[in-house]
């Protein structure tokens, strides 16, 4: 089947758990553009390339092999937890930052989409990666509620269960750190697709959101 889907939004919007649960259900495959991004970070600062070296960074990026099956690999070395931690937060917001590296990855994700069959999630999807795509999603949240999300999801390493108010306050702090680089950024930066379907996720249940964004893609699925 050669749908493709794009789910956009900032970080702790739910787009990582809408997007498994509908590629799960749809048996379609499930792409993290944003673990790539994660990924090259890791790699990069692993070699010891400085990653305000938007060439160094990209030709990491260019020689790259991923893996983003259930869990992230990056030429051979398991990253799912490594790259899910506020240092790399940072990390992969100034990666994401360079033109060079955007262009390398959305050429990957376009390699990946471009038969069909995919729900892809990030923050251009809709916008750049594939602005034809068959459905577009926008999902977004309050700071606060998307900070109470990341302090309780164990794929983070800061998420642990009966996370203190001032840890909370520390990680709305970070995503709107990270958000203010995603939407200021010169390539591909943060935004609403014209004709992309907004939802604002606060305080609705996953199976709710999934629900609503299934509502929008059945129409698509008929033959």
């Amino acid at each position: 089947m050669d749908v493709l889907i794009a789910i956009d939004g900032p970080s702790g919007a739910g787009k990582g758990t809408v997007a498994r649960t509908i590629a799960a259900h749809l048996h379609f495959k499930h792409v993290d553009t944003g673990a790539m991004y994660r990924a090259v970070a890791w790699r990069a600062r692993q070699l010891g390339v400085d990653l305000a070296d938007a060439a160094a960074v990209a030709e990491v990026a260019e020689r790259a092999v991923f893996g983003l099956s259930a869990h992230i690999e990056i030429d051979g070395h398991d990253v799912t937890a490594a790259i899910r931690t506020t240092e790399m937060d940072a990390a992969a917001a100034t990666v994401a930052r360079h033109a060079e590296v955007r262009r390398v990855l959305v050429g990957r994700q376009r390699a990946i989409g471009q038969q069909g069959g995919v729900v892809m999630e990030g923050r251009d999807i809709g916008t750049v990666v594939f602005p034809e795509a068959d459905v577009k999603v926008y999902l977004d949240a309050s700071t606060e509620e998307r900070a109470r999300r990341r302090a309780m999801d164990p794929a983070h390493a800061a998420g642990q269960a009966g996370a203190m108010p001032d840890h909370v306050v520390q990680i709305a702090q970070a995503l709107e750190a990270r958000d203010l680089s995603d939407r200021t950024r010169t390539a591909s930066p943060l935004t609403l697709a014209a004709d992309a379907v907004y939802i604002d996720t606060t305080g609705m249940p996953i199976h709710a959101v999934v629900s609503q964004v299934m509502d929008l893609i059945r129409p698509r699925l008929l033959p």
